[in-house]
Protein backbone atom coordinates (compact mmCIF):
# COMPACT_ATOMS: atom_id res chain seq x y z
CA UNK A 1 0.00 0.00 0.00
CA UNK A 2 1.09 3.49 -1.27
CA UNK A 3 0.79 5.85 1.71
CA UNK A 4 1.20 9.67 1.62
CA UNK A 5 1.09 12.17 4.45
CA UNK A 6 -0.52 15.75 3.47
CA UNK A 7 0.13 19.54 4.94
CA UNK A 8 -2.73 21.35 3.88
CA UNK A 9 -2.79 24.87 2.98
CA UNK A 10 -4.69 27.49 1.60
CA UNK A 11 -5.78 26.67 -1.94
CA UNK A 12 -3.08 28.83 -4.08
CA UNK A 13 -0.66 29.87 -1.33
CA UNK A 14 1.65 27.13 -2.44
CA UNK A 15 2.36 25.86 1.04
CA UNK A 16 0.79 21.90 0.79
CA UNK A 17 2.99 19.56 0.75
CA UNK A 18 3.01 15.90 0.10
CA UNK A 19 5.19 13.11 1.58
CA UNK A 20 4.76 10.09 -0.12
CA UNK A 21 6.19 6.67 1.01
CA UNK A 22 6.43 4.05 -2.10
CA UNK A 23 6.47 0.50 -1.51
CA UNK A 24 10.30 0.45 -1.55
CA UNK A 25 10.41 2.77 1.36
CA UNK A 26 11.30 5.63 -0.59
CA UNK A 27 10.28 8.68 0.29
CA UNK A 28 9.34 11.94 -1.92
CA UNK A 29 8.07 15.26 -1.35
CA UNK A 30 5.55 17.28 -3.55
CA UNK A 31 4.54 20.77 -2.97
CA UNK A 32 2.45 23.12 -4.75
CA UNK A 33 3.11 26.17 -6.67
CA UNK A 34 1.86 29.42 -5.73
CA UNK A 35 -1.23 30.03 -7.56
CA UNK A 36 -2.02 27.20 -8.80
CA UNK A 37 -4.61 25.00 -7.46
CA UNK A 38 -3.26 23.19 -4.30
CA UNK A 39 -5.92 20.94 -4.71
CA UNK A 40 -5.97 19.41 -8.37
CA UNK A 41 -2.21 19.25 -7.75
CA UNK A 42 -2.82 16.83 -5.06
CA UNK A 43 -5.19 14.50 -7.32
CA UNK A 44 -2.69 14.92 -10.04
CA UNK A 45 -0.31 13.41 -7.33
CA UNK A 46 -2.24 10.85 -6.02
CA UNK A 47 -3.63 9.66 -8.96
CA UNK A 48 0.21 9.16 -10.62
CA UNK A 49 1.58 7.59 -7.84
CA UNK A 50 -1.54 5.31 -7.02
CA UNK A 51 -1.75 6.60 -3.55
CA UNK A 52 -4.03 4.16 -2.05
CA UNK A 53 -3.58 5.95 1.95
CA UNK A 54 -4.01 9.76 2.39
CA UNK A 55 -3.39 10.76 5.81
CA UNK A 56 -4.33 15.07 5.95
CA UNK A 57 -3.83 17.47 7.75
CA UNK A 58 -7.42 19.34 7.98
CA UNK A 59 -10.70 18.37 9.88
CA UNK A 60 -12.84 15.58 7.34
CA UNK A 61 -15.78 15.99 9.29
CA UNK A 62 -18.09 18.61 11.01
CA UNK A 63 -19.42 18.64 14.73
CA UNK A 64 -21.97 15.87 14.82
CA UNK A 65 -24.79 18.40 16.17
CA UNK A 66 -25.19 19.44 11.94
CA UNK A 67 -26.55 15.96 11.70
CA UNK A 68 -27.46 14.33 15.12
CA UNK A 69 -28.79 17.58 17.19
CA UNK A 70 -30.10 14.91 19.99
CA UNK A 71 -26.83 13.01 20.81
CA UNK A 72 -24.68 15.99 19.92
CA UNK A 73 -24.20 19.79 21.48
CA UNK A 74 -21.57 21.45 20.90
CA UNK A 75 -21.78 23.85 17.67
CA UNK A 76 -17.74 24.41 17.19
CA UNK A 77 -15.72 21.23 18.26
CA UNK A 78 -15.72 17.54 17.87
CA UNK A 79 -15.17 15.45 20.33
CA UNK A 80 -11.56 14.92 19.10
CA UNK A 81 -10.51 18.23 18.94
CA UNK A 82 -11.30 18.87 22.42
CA UNK A 83 -9.25 16.45 23.67
CA UNK A 84 -6.35 17.77 21.52
CA UNK A 85 -7.00 21.29 21.83
CA UNK A 86 -7.30 21.80 17.65
CA UNK A 87 -9.20 24.14 15.93
CA UNK A 88 -12.40 23.92 15.62
CA UNK A 89 -13.47 23.38 11.63
CA UNK A 90 -15.59 25.74 11.87
CA UNK A 91 -13.52 28.22 12.26
CA UNK A 92 -11.00 26.60 9.60
CA UNK A 93 -14.33 26.89 7.18
CA UNK A 94 -12.99 26.75 3.77
CA UNK A 95 -9.87 24.52 4.70
CA UNK A 96 -12.27 21.63 6.00
CA UNK A 97 -14.81 22.00 2.64
CA UNK A 98 -11.98 21.96 0.50
CA UNK A 99 -10.91 18.49 2.57
CA UNK A 100 -14.54 17.64 2.59
CA UNK A 101 -14.53 17.70 -1.07
CA UNK A 102 -11.34 16.58 -2.04
CA UNK A 103 -12.12 13.30 -0.15
CA UNK A 104 -15.38 13.01 -2.46
CA UNK A 105 -13.10 13.36 -5.44
CA UNK A 106 -11.15 10.60 -4.81
CA UNK A 107 -13.64 7.51 -3.86
CA UNK A 108 -10.86 5.06 -4.36
CA UNK A 109 -8.42 6.44 -1.65
CA UNK A 110 -8.98 6.63 2.00
CA UNK A 111 -8.39 9.62 3.93
CA UNK A 112 -7.68 9.80 7.20
CA UNK A 113 -7.17 12.52 9.67
CA UNK A 114 -3.83 13.61 11.34
CA UNK A 115 -2.80 16.72 13.35
CA UNK A 116 1.03 17.01 13.45
CA UNK A 117 1.18 19.20 16.07
CA UNK A 118 0.12 16.34 18.64
CA UNK A 119 2.78 14.22 17.64
CA UNK A 120 5.19 16.29 18.50
CA UNK A 121 4.18 16.52 21.82
CA UNK A 122 4.27 12.74 21.68
CA UNK A 123 7.44 12.56 20.03
CA UNK A 124 8.39 15.43 22.99
CA UNK A 125 9.85 17.41 20.71
CA UNK A 126 11.23 20.99 21.77
CA UNK A 127 7.91 23.77 21.13
CA UNK A 128 10.75 26.10 21.44
CA UNK A 129 12.14 24.81 18.05
CA UNK A 130 9.31 23.43 16.19
CA UNK A 131 8.11 25.93 13.40
CA UNK A 132 10.42 28.41 14.73
CA UNK A 133 13.59 29.06 12.88
CA UNK A 134 14.09 27.38 10.04
CA UNK A 135 17.72 26.77 11.63
CA UNK A 136 16.12 24.78 13.88
CA UNK A 137 14.92 21.88 11.40
CA UNK A 138 17.99 19.56 11.39
CA UNK A 139 17.16 19.41 15.43
CA UNK A 140 13.93 18.16 14.63
CA UNK A 141 14.52 15.66 12.17
CA UNK A 142 16.85 13.82 14.65
CA UNK A 143 14.89 14.17 17.20
CA UNK A 144 12.39 11.99 14.68
CA UNK A 145 15.05 9.79 13.72
CA UNK A 146 15.68 8.94 17.38
CA UNK A 147 12.11 8.77 18.52
CA UNK A 148 11.44 6.27 15.73
CA UNK A 149 14.76 4.36 14.49
CA UNK A 150 12.21 1.21 13.22
CA UNK A 151 10.97 3.27 10.17
CA UNK A 152 13.96 2.62 7.44
CA UNK A 153 13.31 5.76 5.84
CA UNK A 154 14.04 8.08 8.29
CA UNK A 155 17.52 6.40 9.12
CA UNK A 156 18.61 8.54 6.40
CA UNK A 157 19.03 11.65 8.58
CA UNK A 158 21.48 13.75 6.77
CA UNK A 159 19.92 13.17 3.47
CA UNK A 160 15.98 14.00 4.72
CA UNK A 161 17.91 17.24 6.30
CA UNK A 162 19.42 17.85 3.35
CA UNK A 163 16.02 17.69 1.29
CA UNK A 164 13.41 19.69 3.98
CA UNK A 165 13.79 23.39 3.79
CA UNK A 166 10.79 24.57 4.94
CA UNK A 167 7.98 23.91 8.07
CA UNK A 168 5.50 22.59 5.25
CA UNK A 169 7.55 19.51 4.83
CA UNK A 170 8.30 18.70 8.10
CA UNK A 171 4.51 18.98 9.18
CA UNK A 172 4.04 16.81 5.70
CA UNK A 173 6.94 14.19 7.32
CA UNK A 174 5.01 14.28 10.11
CA UNK A 175 1.67 13.76 8.58
CA UNK A 176 3.51 10.57 7.17
CA UNK A 177 4.63 9.38 10.51
CA UNK A 178 0.96 9.21 11.76
CA UNK A 179 0.06 7.24 8.85
CA UNK A 180 3.18 4.87 9.22
CA UNK A 181 2.27 4.77 13.05
CA UNK A 182 -1.76 3.89 12.08
CA UNK A 183 -0.53 1.17 9.39
CA UNK A 184 1.71 -0.55 12.10
CA UNK A 185 -1.37 0.22 14.96
CA UNK A 186 0.56 1.86 17.00
CA UNK A 187 -1.14 5.19 16.80
CA UNK A 188 -3.33 6.92 19.45
CA UNK A 189 -7.30 7.98 17.80
CA UNK A 190 -8.90 10.80 19.18
CA UNK A 191 -12.58 11.18 18.69
CA UNK A 192 -15.77 8.82 18.50
CA UNK A 193 -17.23 6.55 15.46
CA UNK A 194 -19.67 9.17 14.55
CA UNK A 195 -18.00 12.51 14.16
CA UNK A 196 -14.48 10.42 13.05
CA UNK A 197 -11.29 9.96 14.83
CA UNK A 198 -7.71 12.18 14.55
CA UNK A 199 -5.12 9.66 14.11
CA UNK A 200 -1.59 10.60 16.00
Amino acid sequence: MNIAGIDYGSKSAGTTVIAYLDNSMRLHFYQSEKKKDADQFIINCLKENKIDQVYIDAPLSLPGVYTDPKNFHNYFYREADKALRAMSPMFLGGLTARAMQLRSKLPSVEFKEVYPSALVDVIKIDRNLYKKQKEHIPTVISSLVAYIPSISFLLQANQLTASLNNWHQVDALLALISGYRHQKNNCIYYGNDYEGFIHI
